[in-house]
């Protein structure tokens, strides 16, 4: 066993039996051909686990949210970006395996590429464990976000949109500041201006992160949010 397989057994509480599947659910399609294999099968799969689990786990801990607010918080648990995200806190980004043109691209696209390997892995477990052994992984990494009061609410940037054009009807102005850390943990510094406004700053692992960060944080300046707790 070598020690990417060590650490993503550590990192899932599962022992893989399979090295070819968990191989390919850590490649992209650009670094192999299809007959070969990549993690798109995979993710297809995975992606209907995590969103399973996610449900279950919304449904426990918020008993009498409505169908609605539930949809909502599940649509912030699943999206790309939370799942990109945790493929960066969960350290996987250097582990994938894909082309060079694809390595050294941004934005959405590689992001995008992280939250597949993510899904893909989710389903590796499922395929040998069944869902009892994906539950641990989806617990670790997803369930204080899941508890998290302010993942029932809408977009940050929706809500700043509109919000704004009820003001005096301007729209927000993103503007990355600054990109710092290396290519496979990048953290984004990004401004947002409103007219007749103070502009806010925020920081994220991606520029929407940092985006969203930047539009919650004006909304709670302005009164529009509160921080929970405080309403």
């Amino acid at each position: 066993m070598d020690e990417k397989h060590r650490y993503l057994e550590s990192l899932t509480g599962h022992h893989f039996l399979d090295q070819k599947r968990l191989t390919d659910a850590l490649t992209h399609s650009s670094a192999r051909s299809l007959k070969e294999g990549n993690y798109e099968r995979l993710e297809f799969l995975g992606d209907r686990v995590l969103g399973l689990l996610i449900s279950e786990m919304l449904c426990r801990f918020f008993p009498n949210a409505s169908e609605g607010e539930l949809s909502i918080r599940l649509n912030g648990l699943v999206n790309a970006e939370t799942c990109a995200e945790i493929a960066i806190e969960a350290k996987l980004p250097p582990m994938i395996v894909m082309s060079p043109e694809m390595r050294n691209l941004e934005g959405r696209r590689l992001l995008n590429t992280y939250a597949d390997v993510v899904e893909a892995l989710i389903a590796v477990i499922y395929l040998e464990g069944g869902l009892n052994a994906v539950r641990p992984f989806i617990e670790r990494f997803w369930e204080q976000r899941a508890k998290q009061q302010g993942a029932g609410r809408r977009d940050a940037k929706t809500e700043l949109q509109e919000w704004a054009h009820q003001q005096n009807g301007s729209q927000p102005v993103y503007r990355v500041l600054k990109r710092t850390g290396p290519d496979h943990d990048p953290i984004f510094e990004v401004e947002v201006r409103l007219s007749g406004f103070a502009p806010q700053t925020a920081r994220g692992s991606s520029k929407r992160a940092a985006e969203r960060g930047a539009a919650e944080a004006l909304l709670k300046r302005e009164g529009v949010w509160y921080e929970v707790g405080k309403a």
